[in-house]
């Protein structure tokens, strides 16, 4: 006999709207004979939204509804994305569920950067990225056609970036892969010392000192971006389409009917009803959410993404260095495991690679280590400090400045990437599961492919052609 849902609503529903206000308890349903395929509760304490100590509103919200066709769990860019992605292309009506808030995990995190100039055309990944930089800069010339600044909207900076070598090596590999991106037909320089000096005074050039440049590329700001974002999904609420669930964690699916199809998502405080598609965009929780979603059904499915933690140094008004573009050490492509003694032998594949932007505020960001940690997001000073020492082999002035002289104005952004092993993100739907879909294992290229991933999603559940290949990104066989 198939299992049934059956509700009462709240009697005194609440009309369609997003608030933010004090938290409040929202509307509660009451249930009869309700059974479900998965029933698993998540484990106590167990989140999948980090948080950094954004001082945020907590949304609230008001509806008359808990049913919407596509119910998107996770927050973060990824998620944000698809919902906005389903809300300007199609008449759907689309629900958020967050354990936390945007902007407090791997999103908030990041450096912005949306740059090309490391990325390798043929790759299973160009052909996304480049449809999800094409999408970047159509809504980038958008906002400017509404007489409104892309860099106070989105943090939007056209700065072109560099990639840096320092060795004999380095140089073949960069005039090989400035061939390779002009070939793909991108405008791309190979620099020798001489120009690269011309181009950044304040960079410590050697005789074996060489670069690529991509005059073209652009960074984002995360928190301008998804804050965006949100106001243009919330301007779907008054129309009954569009509704947050923030502070809310998911604690297991629900089914009616047919046991390959999910019908809804209970959180931690209601129920919220799918009638054609959940997508899970937890970032590095998705996994686990996943199996612990799963536990009692007969599907199979084990997601490999986990977190690899990184740090980011900001340094806030800056004005000691002055960078002309985005940089990033050649080194950065592979992110080679460095040796580490001392306080920074942590047992852990630990790397650090030299990056360093400007952004939208004038601050100086400062990157980039990975490491495998669980999901430990607590600041390492060791790592802190190193990234400060390796920025001072690339720029004598801050060289000579102690990194104490700044305590007052730095921050560390730490964030938990959702690292996959081979390299590509999980975006389609999950076998035995005919409405469930994953959009995760972007590791550190969340924001740089969050449009095409929303695109590519969308066309799923929609049923359209895709605009890019998925088969790369695909469960089976991965998963």
């Amino acid at each position: 006999m198939a299992s049934t849902l059956t509700f009462r609503p709240n009697p005194n529903p609440c009309t369609n709207g997003v608030v933010s206000s004090p938290r409040r308890q929202l509307g509660s349903f009451a249930f009869e004979s309700t059974t479900s395929l998965f029933r698993s509760k998540l484990l106590a304490g167990k989140s999948f939204s980090l948080s950094t100590g954004i001082n945020r509103p907590e949304a609230v919200i008001s509806a008359s509804s808990r049913a919407f066709d596509v119910v998107i769990v996770g927050a973060g860019i990824i998620g944000l994305t698809i919902a906005r992605q389903f809300l300007i292309g199609s008449d759907l009506s689309v629900a958020v569920v967050d354990k936390a808030v945007p902007c407090s995990g791997a999103t908030g995190a990041g450096q912005g950067y949306i740059w090309k100039v490391h990325k390798t055309p043929g790759s299973d990944k160009w052909e996304l990225a480049m449809r999800s930089h094409e999408l970047w800069k159509m809504l980038a010339d958008s906002i400017h056609d509404q007489g409104l600044n892309p860099l106070e909207v989105l943090g939007w900076k056209k700065t072109g970036s560099l990639l840096i070598g320092r060795t004999p090596g380095d140089s073949d590999l960069l005039k090989r892969r400035v061939q390779q991106l002009s070939e793909a037909g991108l405008q791309a320089e190979y620099l020798s010392g001489h120009d690269l000096l011309q181009e950044e005074p304040a960079l410590m050039v050697g005789e074996d000192s060489s670069a690529a440049f991509l005059p073209d590329d652009c960074q984002l700001d995360a928190q301008r971006t998804v804050a965006f974002i949100e106001k243009a999904n919330r301007h779907f609420a008054s129309k009954g389409r569009y509704a947050e669930f923030y502070h809310d964690p998911v604690t297991c699916l629900l089914s009616s009917g047919s046991h390959e199809e999910v019908n809804a998502v209970l959180t931690s405080k209601t129920t919220v009803y799918s009638k054609k598609a959940v997508i899970v965009a937890a970032g590095c929780w998705s996994g686990s959410l996943m199996h612990e979603l799963l536990r009692e059904s007969e599907i199979l499915l084990d997601v490999p993404v986990k977190p690899r933690k990184g740090h980011l140094l900001v340094l806030e008004n800056f004005n000691a260095l002055q960078l002309n573009h985005g940089l990033m050490e050649a080194g950065y492509v592979n992110h080679q495991t460095i040796s580490a003694s001392g306080p920074l032998d942590h047992g852990q594949a630990l790397s650090v690679s030299m990056t360093a932007t400007m952004d939208a505020m004038g601050n100086l960001v400062l990157g980039s280590s990975r490491q495998f940690s669980g999901f430990n997001s607590e600041v390492d000073e060791p790592i802190i400090t190193h990234i400060w020492k390796r920025a001072g082999e690339f720029f004598p002035t801050l060289k000579e400045l102690p990194l104490s002289d700044f305590i007052k104005s730095r921050k560390v952004r730490v964030g938990l990437r959702p690292y996959m092993p081979d390299g590509r993100p999980v975006i389609g739907p999950v076998p035995g599961l005919s409405n469930v879909f994953l959009a995760t294992g972007h590791e550190g290229e969340g924001l740089s492919l969050a449009l095409g991933t929303a695109e590519m999603v969308a066309d799923m559940v929609l049923g359209n052609p895709g605009k890019v290949d998925n088969a790369p990104f695909a469960v089976p066989g991965r998963c």
